[in-house]
């Protein structure tokens, strides 16, 4: 029996007159791959927000692994094992990669301030440790051999791998991937699908993503829910989803 990681119910979010995310309500189960898409503007983006606790919701529940984390602020939601990307990268662009990862490391070292500032013994042993295994999730990204050139220099595509081994430094056991093809040119984009699989098995993940790429979506997601205009108009397997009539009116039958 399937084990629900995230359960979205009736979450509301308005901005003044406008209501971005109406009255959603869905479950991601443990070990799934589960797709949001909609056209521009449909709220997904907002409702990343919402699951982050970057935005409040005006009303709703949250609860992750049956606690409900509504009102908590985005670093004790990152704490619980909730990371995530974005639509637009958010490297830190004069640090390494290497620097890159280690900072969302740190959410999980022990030392305090005071130790690390002084090098005290377990300060730096816990500093060594970040360093390797930030190579290690650079090494996991195929880039490990750039690990000390700074992110702004990296081309697109790459920027977006790193921001992905940043969010898993974070060990989370979901990961909200917020359009990871966006800007990658179509090699990087064919392998992207792998990646993500690979990514997933290997770090005993459950991903949520948001991508534009219909075939991707398809191909990747084990379930998908559509949204449009703040409301969830579609759930379930790729196969129903693609077939509902309400779904392509709103977002398929735009496709080229």
């Amino acid at each position: 029996m399937s084990e629900t990681l995230l359960d979205v119910h009736k979450l509301t979010c308005r901005f003044g007159g406008l209501i971005a995310v109406n009255e959603v309500s869905f479950a991601v189960q443990r070990d799934e791959i589960f797709g949001l898409i909609g056209p521009n503007g449909a709220g997904k983006t907002t409702l990343f927000n919402l699951i982050t606790g970057l935005t409040p919701a005006t009303s709703g529940r949250l609860t992750y692994r049956g606690d409900d984390i509504g009102r908590l602020k985005p670093h004790q939601i990152a704490a619980k094992g909730i990371a995530r990307t974005f639509q637009n990268i958010r490297l830190f662009g004069n640090l390494s990669a290497q620097q890159n990862v280690m900072v969302s490391q740190h959410v999980h070292t022990r030392s305090g301030v005071v130790a690390g500032v002084f090098g005290l013994p377990g300060a730096r042993s816990e500093e060594r440790m970040v360093r390797e295994e930030a190579m290690q999730l650079l090494e996991m990204v195929n880039l490990a051999d750039r690990a000390h050139v700074k992110a702004r220099n990296f081309p697109y595509g790459d920027q977006r791998r790193l921001e992905i081994a940043r969010a898993l430094a974070l060990k989370p056991q979901l990961l909200l991937l917020d359009e990871p093809g966006a800007g990658m040119n179509p090699n990087e984009k064919a392998s992207l699908s792998a990646f993500i699989r690979d990514v997933k098995d290997k770090f005993k993940l459950t991903i949520v993503l948001i991508e534009h790429n219909v075939p991707l979506v398809m191909g990747l997601c084990d379930r998908i829910a559509v949204l449009n205009f703040g409301e969830l108009i579609a759930l379930g397997n790729p196969a129903a989803v693609q077939n509902d009539r309400a779904v392509i009116e709103a977002y398929l039958g735009d496709e080229p």
